[in-house]
């Protein structure tokens, strides 16, 4: 019996996991990721360049061009 798990196993394992988090990621910035709109400040603003700059860098690895 071949228990050796193969590059498609581990890749159907993860995606879940992959989907799971853009889930969590799309409920929290439906919820302003926990902030007040009238609270939002300047660092709020700085936190989401870094998190867009890092969604491109995986959208770049995926379709080989940021959107």
């Amino acid at each position: 019996m071949n228990t050796k798990t193969t590059a498609l196993d581990a890749y159907l394992q993860r995606l879940p996991m992959i989907l799971n988090k853009i889930g969590t990621l799309q409920q929290l910035a439906d919820d302003h990721f926990g902030h007040a709109p009238e609270a939002i400040h300047w660092g709020h603003v700085g936190d989401l360049g870094r998190v867009n700059q890092a969604l491109d860098d995986l959208l770049a690895i995926f379709d080989g061009q940021a959107k």
